[in-house]
């Protein structure tokens, strides 16, 4: 069993990763700005901002993982950077492993080229995805860190109508990878299930990993 401290746990990547670790037994800290109404039974729930130092500091302490899967939108918009900068700068040189969702446009395409610095990005979606690979950089600057920046597959979040758990996914690096359909999608439930399947195996320490179908 783990000490598992998810930031961000009352949004989809969050609620999803909190929800199949609670489910195998893990201990879970969940750190949100509003109260989780459905938070795992048995989780110890902090309200409050990530951005308040004190109260992170509170989050992480003793945390064997801690997840970040904070959403650089809204009011956070520029704040998310800091936040993991601030995670990762404590969780240096401990056994502590640091998880961030980061997002579909960090990967690359065939030709090696970020998806985010593509002229077919979508220009509303890019200031988030710029920040979240912006996360990833200093993750991978950090030294004596133990990181996994995980991105989704281009399909996903709440606005998916199927959110069917297959418990089943597949594994890739930092390049997209598609079905036979040529889609890249993954639901809540299964990134959950890889996410988790990843805090317990280890598999994938200082790499930029990507789940999908």
């Amino acid at each position: 069993m783990a000490r598992i401290t998810v930031l961000g746990a009352t949004g989809f990547a969050g609620g999803w990763i909190a929800k199949e670790a609670a489910a195998r037994g893990h201990e879970l800290t969940l750190l949100s700005r509003s109260a989780p109404q459905d938070a795992p039974a048995g989780a110890r729930v902090l309200q409050g901002s990530a951005l308040d130092g004190d109260v992170l500091a509170q989050a992480i302490d003793g945390a064997d993982v801690v997840v970040g899967a904070l959403s650089p939108r809204g009011d956070m918009a520029g704040k998310v950077l800091g936040v993991y900068t601030e995670v990762a700068e404590r969780l240096a040189g401990t056994d502590a492993r640091f998880l961030v969702v980061g997002g579909f446009g960090s990967l690359k395409g065939e030709d090696g080229v970020r998806i985010v610095e593509t002229p077919a990005f979508e220009p509303a979606y890019k200031p988030e995805s710029e920040e979240l690979l912006a996360a990833y950089e200093a993750l991978a600057a950090t030294p004596d860190l133990d990181w996994t920046y995980i991105s989704p597959a281009g399909e996903f979040g709440g606005y998916i109508e199927d959110q069917t758990r297959r418990g089943a996914y597949r594994t890739g690096g930092e390049q997209a990878f598609f079905d036979a359909d040529g889609r890249t999608a993954i639901s809540g439930p299964d990134f959950g299930l890889a996410v988790v399947d990843e805090i317990e195996a280890a598999a994938h320490v200082r790499e930029h990993i990507s789940f999908a179908y």
